[in-house]
């Protein structure tokens, strides 16, 4: 996720004042919602010449090989059983994907700011990530971040976690179950670590923060979709990530905080570049954070 679609969810929550949400009781079905990134995409490797629109020289073969690796995804979970899925837009603040070229049964959730836990309502059954990339310090994790290049950790209740954890927790709150992961050997192995169980299209394996082996393309989408179609066969296997609250979620900053910031209930200075959040679930806790 791109530094600019955090700052969008910082908008929203700011300006909404929202610090606890509550989902609806709509039935279960096979809903599937699916958050897009760009550094897990196979052949993607440099941030500057890839994966930046109106600086990167390569951009639109990175937006051609991300939405081809959506589509894979789309046809493999409607091929499993899904009977609808939401793409929600997760690069560049949601400015990456267009309905030219998506999968014709998708709807496509873009543009920004969206509203945080908006597309986690309770009528979604599973959530799938494509093009995802590891936390911030993985080893050999290709363009590895955790949603901003400010942040140098996170830890929900002393687990040290990225955007991956994170999207899965909120998932989780909301009983959704997160079922697939397609990106980097880093990124497979840090989702694993939550959902043991879960499917992953393994596309490439980092040597360095950017170097790595690439599958061709026509190899990742290919494992894309069988990934996506079994993952949609096992749903009733996979069970959602939970951590039990109350949740701490610590931050820390690459470097110290420079701007004072108003003392708030649940919200802690820890020591010059980290800042905690407590609250009743994870949710609510990274909405602090967003907040803050």
């Amino acid at each position: 996720m791109s530094k600019f679609l955090w700052r969008a969810l910082l908008g929203v929550i700011l300006a909404s004042g929202v610090t606890h949400f509550a989902w609806g009781d709509a039935p279960k079905g096979k809903k599937v919602l699916m958050i897009t990134d760009m550094e897990g995409v196979a052949g993607i490797f440099d941030s500057d010449l890839q994966c930046q629109p109106w600086k990167s020289p390569r951009w639109e073969e990175s937006r051609k090989l991300l939405t081809e690796e959506v589509n894979a995804a789309a046809e493999g979970l409607f091929q499993g059983g899904a009977t609808e899925v939401i793409v929600w837009d997760g690069h560049d603040s949601g400015h990456t994907l267009s309905v030219l070229d998506i999968h014709p049964r998708v709807r496509l959730l873009t543009g920004s700011p969206v509203p945080f836990a908006l597309p986690f309502d309770r009528s979604v059954s599973a959530l799938v990530f494509i093009g995802q990339h590891a936390m911030a310090g993985a080893k050999d994790g290709i363009l590895n971040h955790t949603m901003a290049v400010e942040v140098q950790n996170w830890w929900a209740n002393g687990k040290a976690i990225g955007e991956i954890g994170a999207w899965a927790m909120v998932a989780g709150d909301a009983d959704i179950t997160t079922i697939m992961l397609s990106g980097d050997m880093a990124a497979c192995k840090e989702y694993l670590d939550l959902v043991p169980n879960g499917e992953c299209a393994e596309v490439k394996s980092g040597v360095s923060r950017n170097a790595g082996y690439m599958l061709p393309h026509a190899a990742a989408t290919a494992l894309i979709q069988a990934k996506a179609r079994r993952a949609m066969e096992r749903l009733e296997e996979i069970k959602p990530y939970k951590i039990i609250g109350p949740v701490e979620l610590r931050i820390e900053s690459t470097t110290a905080a420079v701007r004072p910031r108003r003392p708030r209930p649940g919200v802690e200075q820890v020591d010059a570049r980290t800042r905690s959040y407590r609250a009743k679930t994870f949710t609510e806790a990274l909405a602090l954070a967003i907040a803050d």
